[in-house]
């Protein structure tokens, strides 16, 4: 049998409020409470489900394709921030040497050439007609026979080029022909025009040029 002392006493209002704090001020309920994107999630389930309720009041259609027309644009300026920006700034950072005809290539002459001969072997005449052109204009390059900008031009190059090596100037054009009909106009490589740009780059690499370009590079 309980005695009248065991018997639990109820606390008055004052002192259930002190008790109720003290127990919610423990850590256990502290970590039960909803996080900021608890919070957030549940602000866009309420939304989403705004949206599919059927019930929508006159002119709701029209504010409905308003907001979701908002939604998207936010989308996409968010993308291009997150993503476009960083590319912008990382292509920004390459130098004119690291530039060739308006595309990255970072590679010398050389290694452009050794590149262009491996495609040729493989019978790849499409990628070996443009490595070695490139190869030709990184070497002339090199040399300092013509300067070449960051938005130089095929054309522009062989221009600069055909006052370097005048001798020179029927094939240099024919080259840069040759490179903008197989790398913007989809026409195929063949070997005969791979031969023949390897033999102008040949004949350039033991020609002196008879004038030097302008210390202002030539960009279109």
């Amino acid at each position: 049998m309980i005695g009248v002392s065991e018997i639990p006493l109820l606390p008055d209002p004052d002192e259930a409020r002190s008790w109720l704090e003290d127990e919610l001020a423990k850590p256990a309920y502290a970590e039960a409470q909803p996080t900021w994107f608890d919070q957030m999630a549940k602000a866009i389930s309420d939304f989403i489900s705004g949206i599919l309720n059927p019930q929508i009041g006159p002119g709701g259609g029209m504010v409905l394709a308003a907001i979701i027309g908002v939604l998207v644009v936010a989308v996409i300026v968010a993308a291009i921030i997150v993503w476009g920006v960083p590319r912008a700034r990382a292509s920004s950072r390459l130098s004119a040497d690291d530039l060739l005809f308006g595309e990255e290539e970072t590679r010398t002459a050389a290694e452009l050439r050794r590149a262009a001969q491996q495609a040729a072997a493989a019978g790849d005449y499409d990628e070996a007609v443009i490595l070695r052109f490139r190869a030709l204009a990184r070497g002339l390059s090199e040399r300092g026979a013509v300067r070449l900008g960051p938005g130089a031009t095929v054309h522009a190059f062989a221009a600069q080029a055909s006052n370097a090596f005048p001798d020179e100037v029927a094939e240099l054009n024919g080259a840069a022909d040759v490179f903008d009909a197989v790398r913007y106009l989809r026409q195929p490589g063949t070997a005969e025009a791979y031969d023949r740009i390897t033999r102008t780059d040949e004949r350039l690499e033991r020609s002196r040029p008879v004038t030097l370009p302008e210390l202002t590079a030539v960009t279109s």
